[in-house]
């Protein structure tokens, strides 16, 4: 049974309320197509997603990603460092701490998913204006990707969600480039589908809406250890 909390702000009030300014818009579109060119080999720099595996602080991250700017400055010629942000935390049994969407304070027992929303856009806004970085964060909940898309340079899907069809179909038609975790039991044959079903086109209900996607030639994969 499903009990009705409270109405979540519409991603479109969102991005109305907390914008990115045009400066910001074009660091984000550089770090898009620099990412792009790594992934497609014509940028021979490395590509390093640097962070903790959970972002549950916005000053702990401002603190982080600027000693990270620092550093992406020094070594620019042959590393591009993209500051790992993951604001959501999926957990295995369900239970236990899952995240700033969830709780933004993480001290206080309470979920709250608007406050999340809202304070996760902040903290990437923040971070692009305090520190020229656009980040990389995990795809948990796909239909979640509206609030920040225009923010992020870079997603993950985990294993725990590498065999999932949304997931799949919500990465074909990103504009950015997505990287498959192989799965739990770490099937290689798994994770090929997986980045397949997300390079080529497809057709899906995403939100209330039929769309079609141009599928996403960036599509690769992250091999967990």
């Amino acid at each position: 049974m499903f009990q009705k909390i409270k109405r979540i702000i519409p991603a479109e009030e969102v991005l109305e309320m907390i914008k990115l300014t045009p400066e910001m818009q074009k660091i984000k579109l550089e770090r898009d197509e620099t990412i792009k060119k790594i992934i497609s080999g014509d940028d021979e720099r490395m590509l390093f997603i640097v962070g903790p595996c959970s972002a549950d602080n916005e000053d702990s991250v401002l603190d982080y990603v600027s000693r990270l700017a620092r550093l992406a400055e020094e070594v620019k010629d042959k590393i591009f460092i993209v500051p790992r942000i993951y604001t959501n935390k999926p957990r295995t049994r369900g239970e236990g701490y899952k995240g700033m969407l969830h709780s933004p304070d993480p001290h206080k027992k309470i979920t709250d998913i608007q406050a999340g929303i809202l304070a996760i856009r902040r903290m990437y806004v923040r971070v692009m204006r305090e520190c020229g970085l656009s980040a990389a964060d995990e795809m948990l909940y796909p239909e979640n990707t509206v609030y920040c898309d225009d923010l992020l340079s870079y997603t993950a899907v985990g294993a725990r969600s590498a065999e999932n069809q949304q997931h799949r179909l919500v990465a074909s038609g990103s504009d950015t480039c997505v990287g498959f975790k192989n799965p739990m039991n770490g099937s290689l044959s798994v994770l090929l589908n997986s980045i397949y079903a997300a390079q080529i086109p497809n057709e899906f209900k995403y939100l209330n809406k039929q769309v079609r996607t141009t599928g996403n030639p960036y599509a690769h994969a992250i091999l967990r250890g």
